[in-house]
């Protein structure tokens, strides 16, 4: 039988690894999760599926499931509202380089890594949208084609993810 001390000593110094284990866990990598036909954007409604255009998917900590969004305007637009206060595991959006303009299906990479081209003539399913790239050459060559400025997720401010979308442009309304 151990002494009293020894086995304080020992459960003392076997916490931390414990603890340390268990924050690894909750740290672990959040899969993106690909659409499926009956998707809703969390905003709207709006069937993901039935839209161009780049979506994306925000995995809170207090959540099991993604809250997915029909454009990535939308995204930005949630993600840097000052109210935006729930802690974010992980964020995808997809690579427009891969995943077909008129269906993107998969080819989601992490947000924050990412490329972002805004003002360019592409147009998602609210209308101007904020087009995604894992790689920064195939931002500038999406510029290149389609106009619009490359930048870094973090250099994507409020004011670039305006929720008027098509709405703003249309002289008919």
């Amino acid at each position: 039988m151990m002494p009293r001390r020894r086995t304080l000593l020992l459960a003392a110094c076997a916490a931390p690894l414990v603890l340390y284990g268990c924050g690894r866990k909750e740290a672990a990598a959040v899969a993106a999760v690909e659409i499926e036909p009956a998707t809703t954007c969390d905003l709207d409604g709006m069937l993901l599926a039935d839209y161009p255009g780049p979506k994306a998917q925000i995995h809170y900590a207090d959540a099991a499931a993604p809250v997915f969004f029909c454009d990535t305007v939308e995204m930005f637009s949630t993600l840097l509202k000052p109210e935006q206060v729930r802690a974010v595991r992980a964020v995808y959006t997809q690579d427009m380089a891969r995943a077909d303009w008129e269906q993107p299906r998969g080819h989601w990479f992490d947000a924050r890594s990412g490329f972002y081209v805004v003002g360019s003539k592409r147009h998602g399913s609210m209308g101007p949208t904020i087009a995604g790239f894992a790689g920064e050459q195939d931002a500038h060559k999406f510029a290149a084609e389609y106009g619009g400025k490359v930048l870094r997720f973090a250099e994507v401010k409020p004011e670039m993810a305006d929720l008027g979308g098509g709405s703003a442009h249309d002289k008919h309304m």
